[in-house]
């Protein structure tokens, strides 16, 4: 068991126990161990309890639950609230806007025990009779259940790949002559997914057979030439069963394109009639290949036709970590443990960029803080040179669009993240003038996830992207994509209104541990389908051309 789903069930536990109204010092307690076992660097699993009660902030009642947990599956506490808690209730805790002591008076005063009931309950405006609940958190309730009802079924890219790899993996090495691929809006890079597919040479038996050991449910099949199986949490995996290489590779072609990408083909060009490849279609009909996360539109057949297409930016493009926080705020390796682990990564430099002082929650920097900070990167340059730790901070922006921190200390950085992280609820004009203020500030070098989206989480604050995109090319600040499976904001739509505009994009992982660093390799995949090349891409700078950047940007 991950330190991750240890604190899961931790966090759960202090829930379930606040919409019980237990007691708060205890249910505090276990939400504080939820939040310190998620950070320890060290992996919990496996360990006895005397190991575990050696280290830092882990007591011996938590040792034994933790202990418990890895070795049973289970923690006896949390199963006795979870079967006095109606399944309902459990759910509600999936909605946006309302926490356990608000649902335990939605439970308790109206007897709401579904995320449904609740929603008819919004709608007869039953919500306003309980104190605490107004028509505008009624509102903000139903907006968040259809949010959900409109993501459901949806799964984010990251969590296909890992599973999709490892099919794959497995088919190819019980059948290394069969074709496979998958295929759809998998191999079209798209950031959600809600559905996946994949084309293979094989049979039925074929891939029932590869399967036997892994959790799986076979779907009713009508037919002979596709098989469904159904992996928990991620939506059916539909595999199109073809006879030959040449059936393979259109059938392939037929499933990773858009339908007006697909159209246009059909309309202008053929399909040849024995290829061994893709390419071969491509090539028969005199176009440069599209590679299948930029067949998105008709467009992009006419810049293959005049062979005038981007040389898409790579994973091995990205030479540095732009934005990555430290055990100063709210990473989870030290400032010393993320450089060495840049450096063997291969990369040439580290901008480390911890939270502001604003963001508390997230043990943000003072400013005499931030001096101790600067005194250790000055230090560990010495030790790790030609490698190089940037001074950087990730500004919270204020309310009224300000900068956290004063000019002078806002000086002592090499470069200013802007970020959004407070006050989420905004109408469109408060979000552009909190925006547009603070693009304006001299001190901001880069927008950090522009629009503060969680992808099948919560939408983004609304924003005017033209007129921020304006707004960065007009005062030369660089739009950040974040590369966090949850965000890949900049969205890959506007990516190229941006480098219309000649402003610079930086693909950056918001890494808060050593494993958050190759998180850029999802940021890439959504880069190439707005046709990001490396020229325009902050984090594919060489060291040299880094402090060149940083030297001369804005002047």
């Amino acid at each position: 068991m991950t330190n991750h789903e240890i604190a899961d069930h931790f966090e759960l536990l202090a829930k379930l126990m606040d919409i019980h109204n237990e007691d708060s010092f205890k249910a505090k307690s276990y939400a504080s161990a939820a939040f310190r076992v998620e950070k320890l660097p060290e992996q919990l699993s496996g360990l006895s309890t005397d190991a575990l009660k050696a280290l830092p902030a882990i007591g011996a009642s938590l040792a034994a639950k933790i202990h418990e947990l890895d070795t049973t599956g289970k923690l006896g506490i949390l199963e006795d609230y979870v079967q006095k808690t109606p399944p309902g209730v459990i759910d509600m805790l999936s909605i946006k806007g309302i926490g356990p002591k608000k649902i335990s008076l939605l439970w308790k005063e109206l007897g709401l025990e579904s995320i449904g009931e609740l929603e008819y309950a919004c709608q007869e405006n039953r919500l306003t009779t309980i104190k605490g609940f107004g028509a505008k958190t009624q509102q903000a309730i139903l907006d968040s259940i259809a949010f959900m009802r409109s993501n459901s079924g949806f799964c984010l890219y990251a969590a296909a790949d890992a599973v999709l790899a490892q099919i794959t993996d497995r088919l190819q090495q019980s059948y290394p002559d069969a074709l496979i691929s998958p295929a759809g809006a998998f191999r079209r890079q798209m950031p959600t997914l809600s559905q996946l597919d994949m084309v293979t040479t094989l049979n039925r038996e074929q891939i029932l057979t590869a399967f036997i050991g892994m959790e799986y449910e076979l779907a009713e099949v009508k037919d002979t030439e596709s098989l469904v199986i159904v992996l928990a949490g991620l939506p059916h995996i539909t595999f199109a069963l073809v006879t030959d290489a040449t059936v393979f590779y259109k059938q392939l072609f037929a499933g990773s394109g858009e339908p007006e990408f697909l159209e246009a083909f059909a309309t202008q060009y053929q399909l040849p009639e024995n290829i061994s490849s893709e390419q071969d279609i491509f090539t028969a009909n005199k176009l440069a290949y599209v590679h299948p996360a930029m067949r998105n539109n008709a467009a992009v057949l006419t810049q293959a036709a005049a062979n005038n297409l981007p040389e898409l930016i790579m994973p091995s493009d990205i030479k540095g970590i732009i934005h990555s926080h430290s055990t100063y705020s709210d990473g989870q390796h030290s400032l010393k443990q993320m450089a060495e682990a840049a450096k063997a990564k291969g990369f040439e430099y580290l901008v480390i960029s911890d939270h502001s002082q604003a963001a508390f929650y997230a043990n943000g920097l003072t400013p005499e803080r931030i001096r101790l900070q600067h005194e250790e990167i000055d230090k560990l340059n010495a030790q790790l040179a030609p490698f190089k730790i940037f001074k950087s901070i990730e500004a919270d922006i204020l309310n009224d669009g300000q900068l956290d921190y004063t000019d002078e200390v806002l000086s002592t950085f090499d470069l200013v993240i802007g970020s959004v992280h407070s006050n989420l609820k905004m109408t469109e004009e408060k979000a552009m003038h909190r925006l547009l203020t603070a693009i304006q500030n001299p001190a901001t070098r880069i927008l950090g996830h522009p629009t503060g989206r969680l992808l099948l989480s919560r939408n983004g604050y609304p924003v005017d992207h033209k007129t921020l995109i304006d707004a960065c090319a007009e005062h030369k600040v660089v739009l950040e994509i974040n590369a966090h499976p949850r965000r890949l904001d900049l969205d890959w739509t506007w990516i190229e209104y941006a480098l219309s505009k000649g402003v610079l994009l930086s693909i950056n992982p918001d890494a808060h541990s050593i494993d958050g660093m190759d998180l850029v390799k999802y940021g890439v995949l959504t880069a190439q389908k707005g046709g990001l090349t490396p020229a325009q891409n902050l984090s594919s700078f060489s060291l040299a051309q880094m402090e060149q950047f940083i030297a001369t940007y804005k002047q």
